[in-house]
């Protein structure tokens, strides 16, 4: 996010809090009582149109503390983690833990179609609030975990972070240098990945009861999710039986000589990525790098007199990797990134660069799509910009419907507008500490 110009949310004429919502799933609710491990699954619910109520404790979710936030002042309004992982929600507060609370978020489970949970295994069950009690009030609503390491199994009491649910994942053990610690991604990623799946697990329950009527329970493992983002690691073992080794900047088990060859290249302003392939299309990309190699001077006359016709990359050995590797090394020092990146599109190779924030903030086909929108936050007086919607429909729209609620910014909305308390009973509660 950054707070300057640039695409205007779309509009979406009026609906959900007097706005009306043309979004894919615009009919239907979603409660939302995940922390960090669920945030993502109900803001993609959101941006393709529910109506999804974020349920936060009295006085706010402990992760409006986490940073970075807007212009370094540390507040749980001012959180940009939490407004990224929130917006397209309305938000409500609700301790659902005392008797009161638990009767009002029923009163609330009546009328929905989702909802989503992050808690312990068997947290929500004493309260009976769990998938068993729920579905007894309302047997369509399909009601989402989403926890460290699934609700059941061996490892389903632990509790877990992105640090374990990477490593545990296998994400860690293919990352890194040989010899050397394992290492992760330094953003958490595990709860994207836990969150992604979480809707798409939802979305698949709710075509289910579209067609059936009635709701299901969806269980997500982060640690099970993060095996999405190892590509065909995991297959080693069932196609070779061997289990893949941390390279570094090399790829490893790519030719049954033992060569490395290596896939993070340094650049003039960054990193690239190339790796040398077999097949057609990795043929054609060599064909191409030798003569772009050429013209820039650097290739040797032992690649400008190699047969392609006969390269097989399973079979290469170290000292024809490394004679193709050296010039191309020069090759590439020589350009920038988007050098690098507009050569390998012309030339028609595979290839691309190591993008940063900035990056993609700038990439002419993000800014093309009109990717990025603007939010305004009133409490703020301030535009920041967004990572807009992840897909377009030809019926129905994706999009930031608004920003991350403030703490308790619906309670009123929610609890007189639909449940029809007075504004003395919310006082009343709120004094109690129930919102």
């Amino acid at each position: 996010m950054a707070a300057e110009s640039g695409s205007p949310l779309p509009t979406e004429g009026r609906g959900v809090g007097g706005v009306r919502s043309l979004g894919v799933l615009a009919p239907y609710r979603v409660l939302d009582l995940t922390d960090s491990w669920g945030y993502l699954c109900g803001k993609i619910l959101g941006d393709l149109g529910a109506d999804v109520i974020k349920v936060e404790p009295p006085g706010g979710d402990p992760d409006r503390g986490v940073g970075p936030f807007f212009h370094e002042e540390p507040h749980p309004e001012r959180s940009l983690y939490w407004f990224a992982y929130n917006t397209s929600k309305r938000g409500i507060t609700l301790d659902v833990t005392c008797a009161t609370g638990r009767d009002l978020f029923l009163r609330l489970v009546a009328g929905a179609d989702f909802v989503l949970e992050s808690f312990q295994p068997g947290y929500l069950a004493d309260l009976k609030l769990d998938y068993a009690g729920l579905r007894e009030l309302n047997p369509r609503v399909i009601v989402t975990s989403i926890t460290p390491f699934g609700s059941e199994g061996p490892y389903a009491g632990y509790r877990g972070t992105d640090l374990e649910a990477m490593a545990l994942g296998g994400f860690m053990g293919v990352t890194g240098k040989p010899g050397r610690p394992p290492l992760r991604v330094s953003v958490p990623q595990a709860p994207m990945w836990a969150g992604m799946h979480a809707a798409m697990g939802s979305l698949v329950a709710h075509w289910a009861r579209e067609r059936d009527g009635v709701g299901q329970y969806v269980d997500v493992s982060a640690q099970a999710s993060v095996i999405a983002s190892l590509a065909h690691a995991p297959t080693f073992w069932d196609v070779e039986r061997t289990n893949p080794q941390r390279g570094g900047e090399f790829m490893t088990g790519r030719s049954i000589t033992g060569a490395r060859m290596r896939a993070i290249w340094p650049v003039r302003d960054g990193f690239v990525n190339f790796i040398i392939y077999g097949g057609p299309a990795g043929v054609r990309t060599l064909r191409a790098l030798v003569q772009w190699m050429d013209e820039q001077g650097v290739a040797t006359e032992r690649l400008k007199a190699w047969d392609w016709n006969t390269f097989n990359v399973a079979v290469s050995t170290q000292d024809e990797i490394d004679a193709i590797e050296g010039p191309a090394g020069a090759l590439f020092q020589q350009l920038t990134k988007e050098e690098y990146y507009r050569g390998v599109i012309q030339r028609g190779m595979l290839g691309y660069p190591v993008a940063t924030a900035q990056d993609h903030l700038a990439d002419p086909q993000l800014v093309e799509r009109g990717f990025w929108v603007d939010l305004f936050h009133t409490d703020l007086g301030a535009t920041l910009r967004y990572p807009g919607p992840f897909a377009q429909f030809g019926a129905g729209t994706c999009a930031l419907r608004r920003p991350a609620p403030r703490i308790g910014e619906h309670n009123v909305e929610v609890y007189q507008g639909e449940l029809g308390l007075s504004l003395d009973d919310l006082a009343r509660l709120k004094a109690a500490t129930v919102i």
